[in-house]
Formats: C-alpha cells, structure tokens, sequence
C-alpha cells in the first residue's frame, strides 16, 4: 500500500533509491551510494539512512536484505510496484497541489474583482 504522506526524510530517501535503481526491479546498492546521492544539507549518517529505508519497507515500496560485501554492507532491494510507481506517484501530487494553489489564485482574484466592482457600484 502506497502512503500518500511520506515525511521530507521519506521523500528524499525514496528519490535517490528509485534513482539508484534505474527503473530495474532488483538492484544492489551500498549506504555510500545512498549518502551520495541524497542532499548533504539534510545531515543523514548510515543509521539514520537504515532507518528511514526500514519505514520505507514497512510501507510497501520495497524488499530490503542488508548482506556484506568485502567487509561493507551492501542492500539488496527489491522494489515493489509502489516502488516502482513513486516517481509517478510523486508528479501526480505536485500537479495537485499546483492545481490547488491555482484554483486558490483565482479565487482570490475573483474575490477582488467583486469587491472591487461592489464599492463602484455602491459609491
């Protein structure tokens, strides 16, 4: 089940795995590759980047098995179709909100145009 509130941590972590998986289904990738795609201002280590992968499994978007590779820990994932979709997912919601912020624009202008042409009517 996709979640429709994915918190910022969320979002970015998601990003860079789906960017990282390249549209494949099963993938391999280590915390370093995670670290470097993700934002430096946002301050993530390795057990923050665990955590935030573990609520993102338990979610639905992913499989994730942590095995060792000469001596670093590498993620194998498995996305599932929510994991696979978040990318459309996400575009679905930022055009929602453009269209929210839109439909709000108007009314504000419309709401001033009456006003505006309430005090000639009545001056």
């Amino acid at each position: 089940m996709i979640s429709d509130t994915l918190n910022r941590r969320e979002n970015e972590v998601m990003g860079a795995v789906f960017m990282l998986s390249a549209g494949k289904e099963r993938f391999l990738a280590a915390p370093s590759e995670l670290l470097a795609v993700l934002p430096p201002r946002a301050g993530y280590s390795e057990e923050k980047l665990e955590r935030v992968l573990r609520s993102l499994e338990l979610d639905g978007y992913f499989d994730l098995i942590s095995s060792e590779r000469k001596g670093e820990t590498v993620y194998v994932v498995h996305m599932h179709s929510a994991g696979l979709a978040y990318r459309r997912e996400s575009l679905k919601r930022r055009r929602a909100i453009v269209f929210r912020w839109g439909v709000a624009a108007v009314g504000a202008v419309i709401t001033f145009l009456i006003g505006v042409i309430l005090k000639l009517i009545f001056n």
